[in-house]
């Protein structure tokens, strides 16, 4: 429901906070979309209505009212009210304009005891909506200067004051009798995380903190006095901020990864002198954030002279992951920095399918290593020699893919030490490296990455021999092959490791929940800059390239021949659809399909290529097998000769008379 006023209308608000009317600047004015007038919601006798709205000069800019506040005949409430209009949509401003509009609001609050109530709740309305807005590095100290600002007005003169807006609330209280021992400031959040008045609580005469309702509450601040202050000295105000988040508070140590805010309060006493606060206790309500659990927390104050949060003064007190509670020895703009653990998901990363599939590759990849080695002398020496070495680093990776690519060490949940108030450098929390992973996803990539090297140095190998095939090879060409095979995937790990690894932050490395090169952001999204990208992805993909043209080219070589000169039409065909095939395996063209996964959006064309990329990668080793071994004449004959299992009977058939022979044949019983 809204309401109009003056020919403006006001959509409905909370009470104490601004409306802005759904009248907007025209597209030929210096504040095209901004509205055209604000109307403050305020309760008298229970009644919510809308002040007297303030007009928007659509034509005013930012550095009109920056030249205006110069000068002592200005009205400063038209000032203050536009750029509080001007400043109604965070989102949109520039970094010029949030400097401006800081500088503007700094300019008003200097003059806190010069200016009326209305221009002061407009001032503070500004801050709020500022800490939506995207406060550049530039004005770390000009916003710090506001925050001073801020305390200044927090501690008026005024009995009792209140000004809550959604990101901001102030409020002040002269203490009088003689008996009080201290202050407490409780606030709760709405729904959005916004602040309402009857959210805010106040209790000017505590004797301690009352933390029962600690999980209702966000934020929680006791100010105990010190014995006889108030004897001592007269007029003594207490002032509390509360800011929904710490975008004024620049932090060059903490770095905030998650998206999570910390609610920022300040406590401050005046006229009762640097011993009038025995000490300060607060109670914190950690923020929830998606897919994550909490893990601890440092209280910290803010440092005005390094510019930094400090944990000086500052200690935990009955640790408790529902309530962080802190005690100070001092008042000014506390916080609590939290950290928080990723829920991993420590799944088993391998089915029954890549299971029977990496077995029976095991199988099929150790006989052929065994059967090329035996026939090393038989054979030319260099496809021999480039066989064996790609099923050694195939027959490698698949054995340690099996064996350790689930992570057997996780993280741990609970801090080592859960009552130190250290300074946390960051909200998200990673162990620093046991080891063991990170050494399994190192080596994975080290001897699949090998696996295309020596993929790639076959096809190499099989284009020179179409291209030229009587010319020999030259006699360093092995050499050149192993020091590429091993060498190559060597220097691709070892610069991912020098890029990416630290003992502290292994994750940015390897994932956690497998061991295997790290490949997401924190949402959950691919990230181009992970070593899963560039450190594998990008070599392979081309590796994959060349060996597809390779493949193609040694189809169209082989097809082009008559096939009358050797055979049938039909076995010709079979011969080379075998040939290519056979290629294809050896050369790692299945991985294409992982590629294609990436690509291809569709959940059911995705569903298949999986099924397919994981039944032709999982059994490479036994396709190797079949075709590069099973195959050939000389390992039938060799399964032939083998007495493993069978009996050997002798049969004399016949003597020839004319000579001193005897037919006879051999029998295998199986």
């Amino acid at each position: 429901m809204e309401e109009t006023i003056q020919g403006f209308n006001f959509p409905r608000t909370t009470i104490g906070w601004f409306s802005y009317s759904k009248q907007k600047c025209g597209p030929n004015t210096s504040s095209v979309n901004v509205p055209r007038a604000s109307a403050r919601c305020t309760g008298q006798y229970g009644t919510p209505k809308f002040d007297t709205p303030n007009v928007l000069q659509c034509d005013i800019t930012f550095s009109n009212i920056q030249g205006n506040l110069s000068s002592n005949t200005s009205d400063l409430l038209q000032l203050a009210s536009s750029t509080q209009i001007l400043t109604s949509n965070p989102e949109t401003l520039t970094a010029d304009n949030v400097t401006k509009a800081i500088d503007i609001t700094n300019t008003l609050l200097e003059r806190s005891s010069n200016i009326s109530e209305a221009v002061a709740v407009a001032a503070l309305t500004i801050v709020s909506q500022l800490l939506e807005a995207s406060v550049p590095d530039s004005v770390a100290e000009t916003s710090l200067k506001l925050t001073r600002s801020l305390e200044n007005i927090s501690q008026g003169s005024d009995d009792t004051s209140l000004v809550v807006q959604p990101n901001l609330a102030v409020q002040s209280v002269v203490l009088t009798s003689n008996d009080i021992v201290g202050v407490q400031f409780s606030a709760q959040t709405g729904l959005y995380g916004s602040f309402a008045a009857d959210r805010i609580r106040l209790n000017a005469n505590a004797s301690k903190l009352v933390s029962d309702d600690g999980e209702a509450t966000d934020v929680q601040i006791f100010i105990r006095l010190s014995p006889g202050v108030l004897r001592r000295s007269s007029g003594i105000s207490v002032g509390f901020v509360l800011y929904q988040n710490d975008r004024f508070f620049r932090s060059r140590d903490f770095r905030a990864h998650l998206g999570s805010h910390r609610s920022v309060i300040s406590g401050n006493v005046k006229g009762a002198g640097r011993m009038g606060v025995d000490h300060v206790e607060m109670v914190f309500r950690p923020v929830n954030v998606p897919n994550t659990t909490f893990y601890d927390f440092a209280c910290v104050f803010w440092n005005y002279t390094q510019n930094e949060w400090s944990t000086d003064g500052c200690y935990k007190v009955n640790v408790s992951p529902e309530a962080l509670h802190c005690f100070c020895n001092h008042t000014t703009n506390f916080a609590v920095l939290m950290s928080y653990r990723v829920d991993y998901v420590y799944a088993e990363a391998l089915d029954w399918i890549t299971y029977l599939g990496c077995s029976m590759s095991v199988v099929g990849l150790v006989i052929a290593i065994i059967f090329h080695v035996m026939t090393r002398k038989s054979s030319n020496s260099s496809p021999a020699l480039l066989m064996v070495s790609l099923c050694v680093s195939l027959l490698i990776f698949t054995l340690l893919f099996l064996l350790g690519i689930n992570n057997t060490d996780p993280q741990s949940h609970e801090p080592e030490d859960r009552d130190a108030n250290v300074m946390l450098s960051s909200d998200t929390h990673v162990d620093p490296d046991h080891g063991p992973c990170t050494a399994m996803a190192a080596l994975l990539q080290y001897f699949l990455t090998a696996t295309f090297v020596w993929n790639s140095l076959y096809a190499s190998h099989m284009f020179l021999l179409l291209w030229n095939p009587l010319r020999r090879p030259p006699s360093y060409l092995p050499t050149v092959t192993v020091v590429t095979g091993w060498g190559v995937p060597a220097v691709l790990v070892s610069i991912t490791l020098g890029v990416t690894y630290s003992v502290d932050d292994p994750l940015n490395y390897r994932q956690e929940e497998f061991c295997w090169l790290a490949a997401v952001n924190r949402e959950g999204q691919f990230d181009f800059a992970k070593p899963m990208f560039w450190g594998f992805l990008i070599p392979v993909a081309l590796m994959l390239i060349f060996n597809t043209a390779i493949q193609c080219y040694f189809s169209y070589t082989t097809c082009r021949t008559n096939p009358n000169l050797t055979s049938t039409r039909r076995s010709s065909n079979k011969k080379h659809f075998l040939s290519s095939f056979s290629l294809a395996v050896v050369l790692g063209l299945s991985w294409i399909i992982g590629y294609l996964m990436l690509i291809i959006p569709n959940k059911n064309v995705h569903f298949i290529l999986n099924i397919v990329f994981c039944l032709c990668t999982t059994t490479q080793g036994l396709q190797i097998f079949i075709l590069f071994v099973a195959r050939k004449s000389i390992f039938r004959q060799k399964m032939l000769d083998l007495p493993i299992g069978r009996h050997v009977k002798s049969f004399t058939l016949w003597k020839h008379k004319d000579r001193n022979t005897t037919d006879s044949y051999i029998e295998l019983d199986t």
